[in-house]
């Protein structure tokens, strides 16, 4: 696979990355030999930026910091070969009248803390994108980016990172230090970064990393009802999986699907090329816990959308049923 720059600073990455969420939460119970045997085929087929974070484990049965290690003993003998972007700034996520509750710290004493319990659990003296995961409501961002900056100049991380800020607080974090890399959910039926946060980025020479760009496997054509997710599917809380809006989005990848036939290809191939097309400082991390999928996700880096598929496929996103959260 090809690599690319990811923002202005001169850190290299593939053109496409894996999200590791999912081996650890979120999408049913995982196999580890599996999980291990889709990074393996990662490195193999040159995708090599590898994204996790501190509290994927922690809505599993695994716990917290169980991504992070199982990406840690995947790499022990290959570090040298990865690039890993790991998140901090999350310390606790809990159930509160049925709406999910994210508790964020950005408190300069935490950066230090968790970025130290990130290394032992990656098993790495350096981190390559350190992520802020969520702005700090109670913390400026300025002084938990200048904590973080300071992480790089003793060599404990290379790059910085934000993840689902706003357009002024992008702004605010790259004027402490210069920010890299933003990680937003982007993809065809997910386009709110447009308007102001993309361009912001772009001014300021900022990679972005958009999540989720199979619109949580949707856009893969392959999820119809609930019926098929297990119990403990993170999407059975999610508005634009209710059973009455999966039916109604169903016309959005009808589209996918019919422009995924004329080229001989997947639709969850055609939304990668999708958000490829939509510019080079852009490098999607689909995430997958199988090598299968990892192999297809990969193949849609040489797939080439004509204009008329995407004069097809720009307005799906005002079709959707249901907010994102």
């Amino acid at each position: 696979m090809r690599t690319v720059d990811l923002g202005s600073q001169g850190f290299e990455v593939s053109a496409q990355g894996l999200g590791c969420m999912g081996m650890s939460q979120s999408y049913g119970v995982a196999d580890d030999t599996v999980s291990l045997a889709t990074i393996d085929r990662a490195l193999e087929l040159g995708v090599t930026f590898f994204d996790t974070a501190d509290v994927y484990g922690l809505a599993g049965i695994y716990g917290f910091g169980a991504n992070e290690k199982l990406l840690g003993y995947a790499l022990r003998d290959r570090r040298d070969e990865a690039v890993i972007a790991t998140k901090f700034g999350i310390r606790d996520i809990t159930t509160e009248g049925g709406r999910i509750q994210i508790h964020p710290d950005g408190s300069p004493e935490y950066v230090r803390r968790a970025c130290e319990s990130s290394l032992r659990r990656l098993r790495t003296d350096r981190i390559d994108l350190y992520y802020l995961h969520r702005p700090d409501p109670k913390t400026p961002i300025e002084d938990t980016i200048g904590a973080m900056a300071e992480l790089v100049a003793e060599g404990k991380v290379r790059y910085l990172g934000v993840s689902e800020v706003s357009a002024a607080e992008l702004e605010r974090a790259h004027a402490v230090h210069p920010i890299t890399a933003l990680q937003s959910e982007y993809s065809l039926w997910t386009r709110g970064i447009e308007d102001e946060i993309l361009p912001t980025a772009r001014r300021l020479g900022v990679g972005v990393v958009p999540f989720s760009p199979l619109g949580r496997g949707f856009l893969t054509g392959t999820v119809t009802g609930t019926t098929e997710l297990s119990s403990d599917d993170m999407r059975h809380n999610i508005p634009r999986f209710t059973p009455e809006a999966l039916d109604a989005n169903q016309a959005l990848v009808a589209t996918v699907r019919d422009i995924a036939a004329a080229h001989g290809a997947l639709p969850g191939q055609v939304a990668l090329a999708w958000v490829h097309a939509q510019g080079d400082d852009l490098v999607p991390i689909p995430g997958t816990k199988r090598p299968t999928y990892l192999e297809q996700n990969a193949a849609a880096t040489t797939l080439t959308l004509t204009p008329e598929d995407l004069t097809r496929l720009n307005p799906l996103a005002t079709q959707v049923t249901g907010s994102r959260y």
